[in-house]
């Protein structure tokens, strides 16, 4: 992989990890017209780096919410922080039975399967319609709201519906008011980004030592920078109500993969 390469993947990555447009599915797609002839732990160890920027620059922007998390975590009292705290922890538990239980299943999605990317970025832009449409209101997250917006991100672990777009889409559906519910999205996958990241690093599967340090840390920066851009542009967009927007991309992209699979 050259630096030109790693950089527009960076920049892939970086920008639709919070845009509602699905960054496993583009990086599929984008590999596919490369034509990505990595070897499989490089693949994975590029993929690990890339997943790293984006969760630092989620925890950059939301510092002070994160820090409020831990202070709500080790208060042991019955307050809005430990509520919150809880919701996020609950959030998670799907997507980590669901990724635990079925790796490989899932790692076999990621393979190419360009007719799989684009019918389900025509679950994603369904999504994004219908959410668009909904009415806003100022209600928070609650513990029931937790659980099914949990249970969306687990169904957003294949290639093609986006997890900010599942998520922020089945909040704003739920009545949440928009602002929290893109908050709320965007905080509840750091703790599974990174985790995933120490899981693949514990498990020896990822080797620096075999891959090149120059397009890893062109990538990194560039899906640095495009993820902090990308995660303050979404949080505007979703307030003002412009999903509309991302679901006929989502509808034009996911159209002409399906079209390259069939027929290329």
């Amino acid at each position: 992989m050259d630096i030109l390469e790693a950089i527009i993947l960076g920049l892939i990555q970086g920008l639709t990890e919070f845009l509602p447009v699905s960054s496993s599915g583009h990086l599929e797609l984008a590999k596919a017209l490369f034509g990505d002839q990595s070897v499989p732990q490089e693949s994975l160890t590029f993929t690990v780096v890339l997943h790293a920027a984006t969760a630092l620059s989620t925890i950059v922007i939301f510092r002070r919410e994160i820090a409020q998390i831990f202070k709500g975590l080790f208060q042991f009292t019955w307050n809005d922080e430990m509520k919150f705290s809880l919701k996020i922890i609950i959030s998670m538990i799907p997507a980590v039975i669901i990724g635990l239980a079925f790796e490989e299943e899932l790692e076999s999605f990621f393979s190419g399967k360009i007719l799989l990317v684009g019918c389900m970025l025509l679950v994603t832009a369904a999504l994004l319609l219908l959410a668009d449409k909904a009415k806003n209101t100022s209600k928070n997250v609650t513990f029931n709201n937790a659980v099914v917006i949990g249970i969306s991100q687990a169904i957003a672990m294949l290639p093609g519906i986006s997890r900010s777009g599942a998520t922020i889409s089945t909040s704003v559906l739920l009545g949440i008011d928009r602002t929290k519910a893109a908050r709320f999205s965007f905080l509840m996958v750091v703790p599974l980004i990174l985790g995933k990241v120490a899981k693949d690093l514990l498990g020896g599967d990822i080797n620096f030592s075999d891959t090149s340090v120059t397009p890893l840390a062109a990538g990194f920066v560039a899906a640095f920078v495009s993820g902090i851009l990308a995660c303050n542009w979404m949080i505007a967009l979703v307030k003002k109500s412009k999903l509309s927007y991302f679901s006929i991309y989502c509808a034009i992209v996911g159209s002409i993969a399906i079209g390259y699979a069939l027929f290329m």
